[in-house]
């Protein structure tokens, strides 16, 4: 009879802990997520502020400058939308796959260097959605545990989505890794 009571209770001790740990580690995920957002977010800003300083540094025509100017001012919404970031991504292609768009910009001054600037600023966003992508993933498949969903572990926090856009300085076809951003760099 004792030992059954023991059995018991160590059961119950074992599973309480376990739910403990999952429901702890379910709230570290979602911590990891929030600042993958924010890194996320950040990266997005810094991408658009220096896509308009491109645009107002008389690098471009003026064509190109009001396009790129537009679009980076439509990419600084809060939350960040994943059109305007597109956007953001193929005026910028646009402006770097202009024909002799390099070879027009040598020796004026602090040109490498704001070039420089967007093609690391991109690829900054590339990490940080790669990185918020799949911290999205890890949490969504934790979420999808038939344990978390029957006690409600996540409490009422909403499903993380995936941020997919268009994050590439490589022309149309070309992939977003790093070596094809080393490629554009040159």
């Amino acid at each position: 009879m004792i030992t059954n009571i023991v059995i018991i209770v160590a059961v119950f001790l074992f599973l309480g802990v376990y739910v403990s740990w999952r429901a702890g580690r379910l709230d570290r995920m979602h911590t990891r997520l929030e600042a993958a957002h924010a890194a996320l977010s950040v990266t997005l800003v810094r991408r658009s502020s220096v896509a308009l300083e491109l645009a107002s540094s008389g690098l471009l025509d003026p064509a190109t400058s009001l396009l790129l100017a537009g679009a980076a001012h439509d990419a600084r919404g809060d939350p960040p939308s994943e059109l305007a970031q597109s956007n953001l991504s193929r005026a910028l292609r646009a402006a770097f796959a202009q024909p002799g768009f390099r070879a027009s910009l040598t020796g004026k001054d602090g040109a490498d260097e704001l070039l420089a600037e967007v093609e690391a600023a991109a690829h900054q966003v590339f990490v940080a959605r790669t990185f918020y992508n799949n911290a999205v993933a890890v949490t969504r498949e934790a979420r999808s545990k038939p344990l978390v969903r029957l006690l409600r572990l996540a409490g009422s926090a909403g499903l993380p989505e995936f941020f997919e856009m268009d994050d590439s300085l490589a022309p149309e076809g070309g992939d977003s890794t790093g070596a094809d951003m080393q490629r554009l760099a040159g």
